[in-house]
């Protein structure tokens, strides 16, 4: 694996496995809030990350909107953890559109930095803050791909979906799909073979 895809794939780490992840689902499904939170912890970062392409600053807004029907849903979901992950995504997805589509309708206000409370994080490590801004830049180079390539490497690379999942979600046939994420991937290794 060479540089490129180890930016792109450092944060794709995943704190439980399959089978840990598949007995959370099932438990979540039937209530228990500990189990619940092991899928959220999973699922979270990647869908965060997805997000903060489509909408940039309002990714955790969009997300807690999404989480809360996630929440709601979740007990006539059926599939596996990855059918889960492609849910949970989709609806992320459908909450980020309604989302950019009320931002054109309404004019965006803002207000001075000084109004805002000071938050800390719950780290404030030097390794937190290297992997976010390594996270920052990777995002924001795919943020600089045409919409169907950043998508498609998104759902790719970041979230983990497989290419019928991405597909699904996107509403392309798994070919358009592989290829917007070929195409996406070689501009990428482009934007890196040429800084700046």
């Amino acid at each position: 694996m060479d540089s490129r895809e180890k930016v792109l794939t450092r944060r794709r780490r995943k704190p439980a496995d399959t089978a840990d992840l598949a007995a959370a689902l099932s438990e979540a499904q039937h209530g228990d809030e500990d189990a619940f939170r092991v899928l959220y912890r999973s699922v979270q970062p990647a869908l965060l990350r997805y997000l903060r392409v489509l909408v940039g600053e309002d990714a955790e807004d969009v997300a807690s909107e999404a989480w809360l029907q996630i929440v709601r849903d979740l007990t006539s979901f059926r599939g596996d953890v990855d059918g889960f992950r492609g849910w949970a995504t989709t609806i992320a997805r459908h909450r980020a559109m309604d989302h950019l589509r009320r931002q054109r309708r309404r004019p965006i206000v803002t207000g001075p930095v000084e109004d805002l409370a000071d938050r800390s994080g719950p780290e404030e490590t030097a390794e937190s803050a290297v992997n976010a801004v390594a996270t920052d830049a990777a995002l924001a180079l795919i943020g600089r791909l045409p919409r169907d390539q950043a998508e498609a490497v998104l759902l790719r690379v970041v979230v983990g979906l497989d290419v019928k999942g991405a597909a699904r979600l996107l509403g392309k046939r798994p070919g358009a799909v592989r290829t917007a994420a070929y195409r996406g991937l070689r501009k990428l290794a482009e934007y890196f073979d040429c800084p700046g």
